[in-house]
């Protein structure tokens, strides 16, 4: 008999999640052993079950899909991580690689498809949906150096100068000269659009 391959699933839309397993429940070598609805809980799970393979949503509260996939891969290296997104953005696949994500690909997936690429990521395979690179080698890499990015993201929640230099550890003028560039590069008029732009490539 075909050893079992062990399935964590992780989305905070608990009907998504409830509809995959069960789908995958029918899969005679696959089974869900875990499920969990944000971050912080799928990082628990995976402790907890040790799967061998970790289907990840994208976005979650608490932490997203990649800072779980970055934070197993240090926790639990043998288990190999996908991303499922409904949010297919370009800067999204470069980053989910770099965190050593084996499978990438969109929500609209079929079950049946989804069954074979766990089961080729499990075998030490990847796969990433061609439409999806096909999108991020035409949107290219970030024109923003990776401290230009930190300021932005802690821009994006609204911060305002005072409190993004406390955090990033930097002067406010320094912070300013930062999230000035950034717009420029990303032709901006404002740092509230740069991170409208920066997100819509993926590079936030």
């Amino acid at each position: 008999m075909t050893d079992l391959v062990r399935v964590l699933l992780a989305d905070d839309e608990h009907l998504i999640r409830g509809a995959l397993a069960a789908l995958l429940a029918l899969e005679d070598d696959l089974t869900v052993v875990a499920e969990a609805a944000s971050g912080p809980e799928a990082l628990a799970m995976a402790a907890a079950h040790r799967p061998d393979v970790a289907v990840l949503d994208l976005q979650m509260p608490g932490l997203d899909g990649l800072e779980v996939a970055a934070e197993l891969r240090h926790r639990l290296p043998e288990c190999r991580v996908m991303i499922v997104t409904g949010h297919g953005r370009p800067g999204y696949l470069k980053r989910a690689l770099e965190v050593g994500v084996r499978g990438f690909l969109p929500k609209t997936v079929s079950a049946s498809d989804l069954a074979g690429i766990i089961r080729t990521v499990r075998a030490g395979g990847r796969y990433v949906d061609p439409e999806l690179a096909a999108e991020a080698i035409s949107a290219g890499d970030s024109p923003l150096t990776p401290r230009e990015t930190d300021v932005l993201e802690l821009a994006a929640n609204g911060s305002s100068i005072a409190e993004i230099a406390d955090r990033a550890a930097l002067s406010p003028g320094t912070v300013r000269n930062y999230l000035s560039s950034a717009a420029g590069k990303l032709g901006a008029e404002n740092r509230h659009a740069a991170v409208r732009i920066a997100r819509e490539h993926g590079w936030l």
